[in-house]
């Protein structure tokens, strides 16, 4: 048996070099221990979207992210569907205070607010909302297709 400490961040050849490895040695274990369904979203599967309608991944998902919204609403909160319509969702979901913010040393992404959308199969199964801000990440929100309530999406966005 051999152990190795390698770092993660940032990340080392090392690192780099075992990672798929690494994460298959990982899915089995949460296949096998945990349950998890072998199609349970991964980082590949996550996209993370400024809240801004300038920004065309944002725009072209607007759609599907406000119906996902509203069947998550009506199913698991019992609103109706004049509760959760388009304007609801940008008031509540859409619309915030934060302004985008590129700095020299911050993240890749930026500081602001943005959708975290889990994809499976080519559609929006989850969206978080979160603001990235100089010394952390604050999770706004959480909606998710009800229909794939197994894969616990709630704890898996936790985690990530």
């Amino acid at each position: 048996l051999k152990v190795r400490v390698v770092r993660s961040s940032p990340p080392s050849s090392q690192f780099k070099a075992t990672f798929q490895e690494s994460y298959q040695v990982y899915k089995r274990y949460q296949m096998v221990i945990h349950k998890d369904p072998p199609d349970k979203p991964t980082i590949n599967q996550v996209r993370l979207v400024p809240v801004s309608f300038e920004d065309p991944q944002f725009k072209s998902s607007f759609n599907q992210s406000a119906t996902l919204f509203a069947k998550y609403q009506m199913a698991i909160h019992k609103d109706t569907p004049s509760d959760c319509g388009e304007n609801e969702f940008t008031r509540f979901l859409c619309d915030s205070p934060l302004e985008a913010e590129n700095v020299p040393n911050g993240p890749e992404c930026g500081y602001g607010s943005f959708h975290q959308q889990y994809w499976l199969d080519g559609k929006i199964i989850a969206v978080g909302v979160i603001d990235i801000l100089p010394y952390c990440v604050s999770s706004v929100y959480l909606y998710y297709d009800p229909d794939y309530s197994f894969l616990s999406l709630g704890v898996y966005s936790a985690l990530r």
